[in-house]
């Protein structure tokens, strides 16, 4: 799966496609533990790819977590971290200090 150089509008649909797959414990009662059981490392796993870096890899950790524990689904993860990557997080600027 290669999403380097996915629009980052196509990164969001898939994200919301994700957080309404998890959605689906609620959905579809009695079988949404299953789901959750297989969906919860799917969705990390999917967080990192959509995610490079360190904020996928922290992502995948609360994806997980939040798939996993009872409740806590109605939680749109990828969308919030799609938010934090491509509207919060702002770009460092590197500064080059010369030494003589």
């Amino acid at each position: 799966m290669n999403l380097e150089n996915t629009n980052k509008y196509k990164i969001l649909a898939a994200s919301i496609i994700f957080d309404a797959v998890g959605y689906a414990s609620f959905i579809i009662p009695g079988i949404g533990e299953i789901i959750d059981v297989v969906w919860a490392p799917a969705s990390a796993y999917l967080m990192t790819k959509l995610y490079k870096g360190t904020a996928g890899k922290v992502g995948a950790a609360v994806s997980f977590i939040e798939e996993a524990m009872p409740g806590l689904d109605v939680i749109p993860t990828f969308t919030l971290m799609w938010l934090y990557t491509y509207v919060f997080k702002t770009k460092t600027e590197e500064t080059i200090i010369e030494v003589n």
